[in-house]
C-alpha cells in the first residue's frame, strides 16, 4: 500500500488503539483517532493528520453510519479500518447468562459488523482498503473460568473475519485477524467480576476464577508497542512484513502461539482417534 494512508480506528482512548494511532502518525499516515467519550482522547497531542471523533460502535447502525460517512468527509475516504475497540465481561456462563451475553456481544461484535458495514462502501467505492480486526487467542483457548462471554464474542468475530475476507476480496479489500495473547496494556483487566446471579454449586469455581482472572494484571508477556508496530508493518508491507505474502491471520504472542498450537493438535487427534466414526455417516 504505497502512498499516505487514511486510518480510522476504534477505542483510541488506550491500549493497542492508542497505541496504534501514535505508530501511524509516526510512519506520515492520516489518522482519525475515535472513543465513545471525546474527552478520554483529547490526550493526543495536536497533529495536522490527527483528527479526532467521537464514535460509539454500540450506538444504533443509523448513527454508527452517520459517523462513518463523516469520518470518511475529513480526507476523502478511509483506507485502513481498525475495529479495536472492545472489552471483556468476566463471569461464569451459567450465572451471567443471556443478559451478560448480549452485553458483551453487542460491543464485541455487532459493533465490529456496524462499523465495517458503515466503512465497506467507502472502500469498495475505491476498489481498495484494509479491514483489520482485533481478536483475541481465546477465541482458541475459551476454557478459562471467567472468560467464556469474552471468549465466545471473539471466536464470532474470528469466523465473521473469515467469511469476510472471501467477500471482499474481489473488491481489493483484504482483512486482517490480529489474534493477541496477554499484553500489558492499561485497564484489559478492568471490569469487575459479575456475581449479581451466584449459584451455590459454582462458589468454588468462582472463587477460584476470580482469584486467578486478575492475578496476570502487570504481569503479561506481551509488549503492545511492539505488538502495534508489527501491525502498522503489515498494513503497510514494510518493516518485518516486506517482501511477505498477506497473512489473512496475525498472531502475536509466544502464549498464544502456544494456545494456537495445542487446539490444533487436540482437534487434529480427535479428527485421527474418531476418524471411522467420522467418515462412517457419508452415503456411499
Amino acid at each position: 500500500m504505497l502512498g499516505q494512508k487514511v486510518w480510522l480506528i476504534t477505542g483510541t482512548s488506550s491500549g493497542f488503539g492508542r497505541r496504534l494511532t501514535s505508530l501511524a502518525l509516526a510512519r506520515g499516515d492520516r489518522v482519525i483517532a475515535t472513543a465513545r467519550t471525546l474527552s478520554k482522547i483529547e490526550h493526543f497531542t495536536q497533529h495536522p493528520n490527527l483528527h479526532l471523533m467521537q464514535l460509539d460502535v454500540n450506538a444504533g447502525t443509523k448513527e454508527i453510519k452517520s459517523r462513518i460517512d463523516h469520518a470518511a468527509r475529513v480526507w476523502n475516504g478511509i483506507d485502513v479500518l481498525v475495529n479495536n475497540a472492545g472489552y471483556g465481561l468476566p463471569a461464569l456462563l451459567e450465572e451471567g447468562g443471556a443478559s451478560v451475553m448480549l452485553r458483551q456481544f453487542q460491543t464485541n461484535f455487532f459493533g465490529v459488523v456496524n462499523v465495517c458495514n458503515a466503512a465497506l462502501p467507502h472502500m469498495r467505492k475505491k476498489r481498495n482498503g484494509t479491514v483489520v480486526v482485533i481478536g483475541s487467542r481465546s477465541a482458541w483457548k475459551p476454557e478459562t473460568r471467567g472468560l467464556g462471554f469474552y471468549a465466545a464474542s471473539k471466536a464470532a468475530v474470528h469466523a465473521m473475519s473469515e467469511s469476510l475476507a472471501s467477500e471482499l476480496e474481489p473488491f481489493n479489500i483484504r482483512v486482517l485477524l490480529v489474534e493477541p495473547g496477554s499484553f500489558r496494556t492499561e485497564g484489559i483487566l478492568g471490569h469487575p467480576w459479575d456475581c449479581s446471579n451466584p449459584i451455590p454449586d459454582y462458589d468454588e469455581q468462582r472463587a477460584d476464577g476470580r482469584v486467578n482472572f486478575y492475578k496476570p494484571a502487570g504481569k503479561q508477556p506481551g509488549d503492545p508497542d511492539k505488538a502495534m508496530k508489527i501491525v502498522v508493518d503489515v498494513v503497510k508491507g514494510e518493516g518485518c512484513a516486506a517482501g511477505r505474502e498477506w497473512p489473512l491471520y496475525l498472531v502475536l504472542g509466544k502464549d498464544a502461539e502456544v494456545d494456537i498450537r495445542n487446539k490444533c493438535a487436540k482437534v487434529l487427534k480427535h479428527l485421527d482417534d474418531w476418524s471411522d466414526v467420522i467418515r462412517g455417516v457419508d452415503v456411499v
